[in-house]
């Protein structure tokens, strides 16, 4: 039987949990029954303040190191997002990548965009879905419409519930959608005692003091403002405890962090001395065994976030605004609060009190987050996918 092969589509390397997720999938999946490649549009990228080359990302030299070939259309900076025309030479270069494979994964919607021009060659395409709001997602909702109409995506990865229900609102097909929950590798996320002191230690934090983690980029949707005022209550009232944010553009580098920082401590800016801005770290695993409590304060977009997995895989207490699939994976685990500061902040205290309390549901749940199920999944439905595309004949491109 030969190797199914298998193409992705990735928009950029940029720091993200659906690039790191979908790079754990193709690592996951190559080198068995299937043989992947992956195709960047772009190959530097300029978001959240700080510039992401595509030879600097972790999931990239993962990907590369596991012999799985990795090539960008563009290589020149770009200020963010995808370009409006491809060129021939381009359009060319995915020509070739896509004739070379079987399936096609698209992460997102957006490569959608460049999948859906005339010429290049039908193969089914899984279009890879991970926000819960498809109406924010500018001409990709449009692109995903489009791709399914014409043939050519024949099915939708949706990392939650949520993800499958506002696609389907959207107009997507219910029988294109398949929910495939996320899922980290546990035995990289796990509680660690020996990670929690050292990164502690480096940080100048004690040991026994409470540590609250913010991991996420610097974006709208992940409601910085409301983080920050709510870290500013918390601080007041905790006088040993410690607030650690981490993510593309977390960092002292970046001016309209700085501004937050400072409208949000007010009268106040010391407590800016129990906040560390560490950025994109390589780490996480030591960075969430060291917490007490991850927190995510967004107000739109999510659909299951990476970094409350990863953080409850490692003993932390997840505290998190209601949106997307978060309050299901936080129910039996931490805390859902409304978006208000110091309710916020309560929620953070009462977590980091009752990490010992939680620990036994923490631990039960590991294999209900478990990467391998989450990869085995996804190879199931993409061999599903090639073997339908081989009883279905695709449709002629349009003339």
């Amino acid at each position: 039987m030969s190797e199914l092969r298998v193409l992705s589509i990735y928009e950029g390397f940029f720091s993200g949990g659906a690039r790191i997720l979908h790079s754990d999938v193709v690592l996951g999946l190559h080198g068995g029954p299937q043989r992947h490649a992956v195709l960047s549009i772009q190959g530097e990228m300029h978001r959240e303040a700080t510039r992401q080359r595509m030879e600097d990302d972790a999931c990239y030299r993962a990907l590369r190191n596991a012999g799985v070939t990795v090539s960008a259309l563009r290589h020149g900076p770009e200020p963010g997002g995808l370009p409006e025309v491809f060129s021939a030479p381009e359009l060319a270069a995915t020509a070739r990548a896509a004739a070379a494979a079987d399936v096609v994964l698209s992460l997102k919607e957006q490569p959608l965009a460049l999948l859906n021009h005339a010429g290049l060659p039908y193969r089914p395409v899984v279009a890879c879905l991970h926000r819960s709001d498809p109406e924010n997602q500018g001409p990709a909702l449009d692109a995903l419409l489009a791709g399914i109409a014409a043939g050519r995506v024949r099915a939708c990865v949706c990392c939650a519930h949520s993800t499958r229900e506002a696609y389907a609102a959207a107009g997507v097909p219910a029988e294109l959608l398949h929910v495939i929950p996320n899922g980290v590798d546990l035995l990289r996320f796990r509680p660690d005692p020996v990670r929690s002191v050292l990164l502690r230690t480096s940080l100048g934090i004690p040991v026994g003091a409470p540590v609250i983690v913010f991991a996420a980029r610097y974006a709208e949707m992940k409601n910085v403002p409301l983080f920050l005022r709510a870290a500013r209550q918390y601080l007041r009232r905790e006088p040993g405890g410690h607030v650690l944010m981490c993510g593309a553009g977390m960092t002292a580098a970046n001016p309209e962090l700085r501004a937050d920082i400072a409208a949000a401590l007010g009268e106040e800016p010391w407590l800016a001395q129990r906040m560390s801005l560490l950025g994109v770290r390589l780490d996480m695993e030591a960075v969430y065994a060291a917490a007490d409590v991850v927190s995510l304060t967004s107000s739109s977009g999510e659909a299951a976030p990476l970094c409350l997995i990863e953080g409850m895989m490692c003993g932390a207490v997840p505290v998190a605004t209601d949106i997307g699939d978060s309050a299901a994976l936080v129910a039996g685990h931490g805390f859902v609060t409304a978006p208000e500061p110091e309710m916020i902040a309560a929620a953070w205290a009462e977590a980091a009190a009752r990490t010992a309390e939680f620990a036994p549901a923490l631990a039960r749940s590991r294999e209900r987050f478990s990467r391998t199920r989450m990869v085995a999944e996804y190879g199931a439905l993409i061999e599903r996918v090639h073997s339908g595309a081989a009883l279905a004949p695709l449709p002629e491109p349009r003339v």
